[in-house]
């Protein structure tokens, strides 16, 4: 899974996302085992690492359980089944505050 969430990390990195964190959601009732959270600058990033992540994820052979298509939205979701990635705009990210919602969920370094 390490591998997974490093070429993922990797993958936004290098499509210009801005702070990903991952968090280890293993011990909270949420039926995942990873959170990676990004902020994208504008809506048109956003659909782009979406998309790229999409590719990724079919690259990797993960289920892709599910994607939010639509376009104009603070917050879009990438269901991988053991990795939730939640692509935010800055306002979204603040608003919604994952990391402040999950505190007690273990942050990892990749």
């Amino acid at each position: 899974m390490v591998e997974i969430l490093r070429r993922l990390i990797e993958k936004i990195s290098e499509k210009g996302g801005e702070n990903p964190v991952v968090l280890d959601m293993r011990k909270t009732p949420v039926p995942t085992e990873y959170f990676v959270i990004v902020t994208a600058n504008s809506y048109t990033h956003m659909k782009a690492l979406r998309d790229e992540l999409v590719d990724l994820i079919k690259e990797m052979s993960l289920p892709l359980i599910y994607y939010d298509r639509g376009e104009q939205y603070e917050w879009l979701i990438i269901d991988a089944g053991s990795v939730v990635i939640h692509i935010f705009t800055e306002k979204g990210r603040d608003f919604y505050d994952l990391e402040g919602l999950w505190i007690d969920a273990d942050r990892i370094e990749i």
